[in-house]
């Protein structure tokens, strides 16, 4: 069994059961990801971060917290954020306030999830604003690469503030398609020449500044047959090679629609997670599997498990580094103590 911990997981309510306990004790489990249901005030959220660091301190505690219509804690003292497109907006306006009201996102963002025990939020989004991707829409900073890469860094530097690493999704980029990878598989018929040249701009720009990326679950036919998070020439050849990324890199939901058909056919998760690893990934999520009785995540857990063993995936030791390194160096500052704290004031006030 190799030392690598690739799995992010879900669990299903606001506290541990004995079944999350074993699932998250196993040792590909690296993580969880927390949803909406999991969260009912501040002081049962901290409680339940509290409880998973209990049982393994370097489980990483991940959420989507972006911002506007993705933002999981929106009540008990959350702040709600704006969708990223008004930084954009605002860009138009004065580009320079722009960049101070990004880094007071990024900042109050970190600061309010470290406060309550989370890890790491898969914020900033990337990708380009097309105009007809509906699932990215006003998630997206701006049409302009180089206005999303300089706004997405002040975010990051305002997450850095409070301790938190950042994730920049999806890579190459998933505003040109119409369609959702939840439900669909979109396809981008676009040339890599292209698609480098625009989508996949704010990557190269950001690749010394970014410490993990998500792949998008689009097909680009001119460049390989399978989606960008399982193909390796996507994440070896480009991601990392060409553009120079050093960071870890996670798979998006394996139970979408978009990451269950490769080669052309309906995939396990085991299978997904298998290929998605060998292609490139660090670390692989599934969400949204275990509120009935969570089968599917110990089919996940069982199947990888098998897959190790026979020779099928290769866990690389620096996958496990590269995962590690997202676990959070600095103590947070507790929320009693954060609202008194002069620097998130400040950041608060700057919010557009």
């Amino acid at each position: 069994m190799s030392d690598a911990s690739p799995l992010i997981i879900d669990i299903a309510g606001t506290a541990l059961t004995d079944a999350d306990r074993a699932r998250l004790s196993h040792p590909l489990v690296g993580g969880l990801i927390l949803f909406a249901r999991n969260w009912q005030d501040r002081r049962q959220l901290t409680a339940l971060c509290a409880q998973i660091k209990a049982l393994r301190e370097e489980l990483l505690i991940c959420v989507d917290h972006e911002g506007g219509r993705v933002q999981r804690f929106r009540s008990d003292g959350f702040t709600h954020l704006p969708p990223m497109r008004v930084l954009g907006e605002l860009w138009m306006a004065d580009a320079m306030a722009a960049t101070d009201a990004a880094t007071a996102c990024g900042h109050v963002l970190a600061s309010e999830l470290r406060a309550c025990g989370v890890d790491l939020s898969f914020t900033p989004v990337l990708d380009l604003d097309h105009g007809p991707s509906g699932v990215i829409g006003d998630r997206a900073f701006h049409r302009d690469a180089r206005v999303v890469t300089l706004l997405a860094k002040s975010v990051m530097q305002g997450l850095l503030q409070a301790g938190m690493a950042a994730c920049g999704k999806h890579f190459p980029g998933h505003g040109y398609v119409a369609a959702d990878s939840h439900v669909d598989v979109p396809v981008d018929r676009r040339s890599l020449k292209a698609i480098l040249a625009d989508d996949a701009a704010p990557y190269r720009w950001l690749s010394s500044s970014l410490q993990s990326v998500m792949p998008a679950h689009v097909i680009y036919p001119k460049v390989d047959v399978r989606p960008a998070g399982f193909s390796s020439r996507w994440l070896n050849d480009i991601l990392r090679a060409r553009l120079g990324f050093t960071g870890a890199i996670f798979s998006d939901d394996l139970s979408m629609e978009g990451a269950r058909r490769i080669d052309g056919r309906e995939a396990s998760y085991a299978e997904a997670a298998a290929v998605a690893l060998n292609a490139g990934c660090d670390m692989v999520l599934l969400c949204n599997q275990s509120m009935d009785g969570g089968a599917a995540v110990d089919g996940l857990i069982d199947g990888l498990q098998y897959a190790v063993e026979d020779g099928r995936v290769q866990l690389a030791a620096d996958s496990e580094l590269r995962r590690r390194a997202l676990l959070p160096h600095v103590p947070p500052l507790p929320w009693d103590d954060l609202m008194h704290d002069a620097r998130y004031l400040r950041a608060l006030q700057l919010l557009p």
